[in-house]
């Protein structure tokens, strides 16, 4: 179980392909979301969510060439489907319901308006915004706080101008965090 450690650490290595229509590498961005979650001192649980969130993304192919079809690569679900078998539920469940936290926030102007050109995209892909009925079944969900959380700093990581952390630092809480 503790070469699953050293392959996310690979992957995040070796991964300097840029993150979907933005400046910041995939890598980067989920490092980024990780230490804004520090800052913010959540508990581990949410940090180690936010630095796996995108992780589907390193498991599917060609993640750019689905959006050049204008498709949608469910990499939350992929990762989710990955992941749960080595780390715990509270780091997992984020994961998986991240992009519905987006689609869930997206209903306040504010928040749809900060948004990047390329999330607005992948919004539309993802199912647009949630109505009235998807948002109360999605407030029920165990793990909703966490998953706006995770949403919050996924929006926020994508700054070229910070010192960014190594995946390296991160190894002893993934270690941590697996079952």
């Amino acid at each position: 179980i503790m070469q699953v450690v050293e392959k996310i650490i690979s992957n995040f290595t070796n991964n300097q392909s840029l993150y979907i229509g933005e400046n910041v590498t995939m890598s980067q961005h989920m490092i980024q979301a990780a230490m804004l979650a520090e800052k913010a001192k959540c508990k581990k649980e949410v940090i180690c969510s936010c630095l796996l969130h995108d992780y589907g993304h390193f498991i599917i192919e060609n993640p750019d060439e689905l959006v050049e079809s204008n498709l949608d690569g469910e990499h939350e679900s992929i990762g989710y489907e990955y992941l749960k078998s080595f780390f715990k539920e509270e780091i997992v469940e984020p994961i998986k319901y991240h992009v519905l936290a987006k689609r869930y926030l997206a209903r306040n102007k504010n928040y749809y308006n900060k948004l990047s050109e390329a999330s607005r995209v992948s919004l539309n892909l993802q199912g647009g915004v949630l109505n009235d009925d998807e948002c109360s079944e999605f407030e029920k969900k165990k793990y909703f706080k966490s998953s706006i959380l995770v949403r919050k700093f996924d929006e926020a990581a994508k700054r070229t101008d910070i010192k960014m952390k190594s995946i390296h630092q991160y190894k002893k809480l993934l270690t941590s965090s697996l079952i």
